[in-house]
């Protein structure tokens, strides 16, 4: 029988239940209900009767307005900065998550540093290191002169009241599962304290006129811990991702209220910390000039920027009953459907094949406009017949086999040329491109003739 004032909370989605059970409703997680007191949230309204429960009103005003934005504080690190739209606003809240030793703090601490090196006052408070760690991490970054404000607290109370008083133009906060509100009895990482001081540190940025930075952990699912409604409450939720193995890491904006979304910076992980990669594409496509039969050069967009990347494809018999098929940086879904398309309309047998595709440097590839490239390095593996080595590839596949046409082509084209890539097989364009000799396909069974027979 639960307790008089106690309340049960799942920690993985926050639902909130009457009594304890082993396994939450909501999410049909096990053992993620814990008991909490029933307390009120900062600012919860007090029951009122008479002429003050109606209210004092709402003025209402027009969309426009002579007062001009604030400029953005630019931190001076350009991939953060590309991510954010231009820049930090004042007054927004920021969400930066990833998965445990990618780089979070170092990446957090490099903005300080070169902020605070441009005449910004930023204050860093951090709640899982000492100062001493902090220190001894930026002389290794070559930080240590940096004017950075440091501070290890977990206290909400003691945090506002130092950040109320005080004027800075940016506060990071790593993390907010460290943090604790007396306000409430549950313990620093639970649902509660993690939605009410998230809460508080977005009320101190829209009054105050500061840009906070927030670190949030993340569950093994990828997700971000707590509440969802931390998220929402943010401006901005912004992705740290690197896989084990690789040296560089992508900053991926998921939501951004003052830019686009899926923008995306890349660094590269070293021992003096993380290294702004200008020219990504290079990166991901490696230094190998043979293309080995199996590989297709693929031009992508990320966000606002064309990269390119390389997409590795084998095909070989398969030696047990049930054939495999194992993609890395790209979705399972997607490749099943182009196989099928593959078997139904070019006459390709899979049924007897394992089939393996990756994209290399371990980036992930969620647009349609991969489709052809996926296509063209199967086929290549297949028919045993490499794509020429200065040729990229890009365009869409229905069911019905016809290759259609994907935005920004022209973007995809000119980081080609730039990169030393004269050719392109693409679906018909309403653009041409100087310099880079277009090969057009409107069905999936023009490019299998063309790759088989090296016709470009």
């Amino acid at each position: 029988m639960a307790r008089d004032g106690a309340i049960y909370v799942c920690q993985a989605c926050g639902a909130v239940h009457g009594k304890w059970s082993g396994q939450c409703g909501a999410c049909n997680q096990w053992n993620s209900i814990v008991e909490e007191s029933r307390s009120a949230p900062p600012g919860a309204m007090k029951p009122t009767t008479g002429a003050a429960a109606r209210g004092r009103g709402v003025q209402f005003e027009t969309l426009q307005s002579d007062t001009p934005e604030p400029p953005r504080i630019i931190t001076g690190v350009a991939e953060f900065d590309r991510v954010c739209g231009g820049g930090v606003v004042p007054g927004s809240a920021i969400l930066l998550s990833g998965d445990p030793g990618v780089g979070k703090s170092t990446l957090l601490l490099d903005v300080a540093g070169r902020a605070a090196q441009s005449g910004r006052r930023v204050a860093y408070i951090s709640g899982e290191e000492a100062v001493e760690q902090i220190r001894a991490r930026a002389k290794r970054m070559g930080l240590e002169k940096a004017p950075v404000e440091l501070a290890s607290a977990t206290a909400l109370r003691d945090i506002l009241g130092t950040l109320k008083r005080e004027r800075f133009d940016i506060v990071i906060v790593d993390s907010i599962q460290t943090l604790w509100s007396d306000a409430h009895e549950a313990g620093p990482g639970s649902v509660t304290q993690v939605r009410a001081c998230a809460g508080e540190m977005v009320r101190l940025a829209k009054s105050q006129g500061v840009a906070v930075i927030l670190v949030g952990h993340v569950t093994k699912d990828g997700q971000v811990a707590g509440p969802r409604v931390v998220e929402h409450m943010v401006d901005a939720v912004l992705s740290f991702e690197g896989e084990r193995g690789y040296p560089f890491r992508i900053l991926r904006a998921g939501k951004n209220r003052f830019g686009a979304t899926d923008e995306i910076g890349v660094f590269e992980m070293g021992d003096a910390g993380l290294r702004e990669v200008a020219n990504p594409s290079a990166l991901f496509l490696g230094e190998s000039k043979d293309r080995a039969p199996g590989a297709a050069v693929f031009a992508g967009i990320e966000g606002s920027r064309p990269v390119l990347v390389e997409m590795q494809a084998l095909v070989s018999k398969s030696a047990y009953g049930t054939p495999r098929r194992a993609v890395v940086g790209w979705d399972t879904g997607r490749l099943a459907m182009v196989l099928a398309v593959l078997e139904a309309r070019c006459g390709f047998g899979f049924g007897d094949q394992d089939v393996y595709l990756n994209v290399a440097g371990g980036l992930r590839i969620n647009e349609p406009a991969a489709d052809l490239a996926a296509a063209a390095a199967l086929i290549s593996s297949a028919t045993d017949t490499p794509l020429p080595q200065g040729c990229v590839v890009f365009g869409e596949i229905s069911l019905s086999g016809e290759v259609r046409a994907v935005g920004r082509a022209e973007a995809r084209l000119r980081e080609a040329q730039k990169l030393g890539f004269d050719r392109a097989l693409t679906p018909p364009l309403t653009v041409k491109h100087k310099g880079v000799g277009v090969t057009s396909v409107t069905r999936l069974t023009e490019a299998v003739e063309r790759i088989s027979q090296n016709r470009y």
